[in-house]
Order: C-alpha cells, then sequence, then structure tokens
C-alpha cells in the first residue's frame, strides 16, 4: 500500500500528463512550474543548451509542435519511497517539423520508462529512456520500418 506521500507524489506528475493532453503550451508551462524544481536535474534526451525546469518545457515544446495529437498513457506506476516510475506508450501523428525532418504525417508510437525523484511535493530530478529508434524509425529517419 502506497504511502500518502507516495500517492501525492504519482497524483502530481500525472498532472503533466493531463495538461499535455491538453494539446496547450501555455497549460503545459504553467503545470510545470507549479510541479517541477525550477534547477531540476534532467537525465534524458534534452535540447542543447537547456537545464532546469526550462529544459523540460522545451522538450513538450518540440514534442507538440510536431506531434498536436500526441498522448501519453501510462501502463504502470510504482512509488517508494521519494521516486516514482512510469512506463508509457506514447502515440502521436507527425504534423510538423520534428529532428530537421517535414510533418510526414506518419503515426508514431513508442515507449518510454521514467524515474522521478521529488523533494518537498515537487519533481527535483527525472531519468528518462525513450525508444528513439523506434520513433525514428517509423518517421523513416533511420531504415528499418515500423517498429
Amino acid at each position: 500500500m502506497p504511502t500518502a506521500q507516495e500517492a501525492r507524489n504519482k497524483a502530481t506528475f500525472r498532472r503533466l500528463h493531463d495538461a499535455v493532453h491538453t494539446g496547450d503550451l501555455e497549460t503545459v508551462s504553467k503545470t510545470i512550474d507549479e510541479i517541477v524544481a525550477p534547477d531540476l536535474l534532467f537525465h534524458a534526451p534534452v535540447a542543447m543548451g537547456e537545464t532546469g525546469a526550462q529544459a523540460l518545457k522545451r522538450v513538450w515544446e518540440v514534442l507538440l509542435r510536431a506531434f498536436p495529437d500526441l498522448r501519453v498513457e501510462t501502463e504502470d506506476e510504482i512509488a517508494e519511497g521519494d521516486k516514482v516510475v512510469f512506463r508509457n506508450t506514447v502515440t502521436g501523428t507527425h504534423q510538423g517539423e520534428y529532428q530537421g525532418l517535414p510533418a510526414t504525417g506518419k503515426t508514431v508510437r513508442y515507449n518510454e520508462i521514467f524515474v522521478l525523484r521529488f523533494a518537498d511535493d515537487r519533481v527535483a530530478e527525472i531519468w528518462g529512456v525513450v525508444d528513439v529508434l523506434a520513433q525514428m524509425r517509423q518517421l523513416g529517419i533511420v531504415p528499418g520500418g515500423p517498429s
């Protein structure tokens, strides 16, 4: 049975998924300001030159411009102590520039796992593993076809 803190941590990060599903960058940015520490430590493929919460905002800006219908469905949530793990399936339609590739209209479906560390009820650190290869194959950026 998760502790009250573990349950709060899971609910806090779910707020970001809810914001993403609005497709509105302003809502996403505001939610990040509310739930993420400004000096976030972000260990994942991110835009160069960005740090802290700004790096996370930039990631969502890039993703939502490229995939305006992006959906993040949580398959598993595990909380222990100050950490929460989310295993997600991400889907979307490539309708805007992404990684230098103009919109293709192709749909993508890929998996990701994020480990979040909380401090003072805010996300203080994120480690992310994203199946970028599957995403790139589905967009035709690398050979191999849909994965």
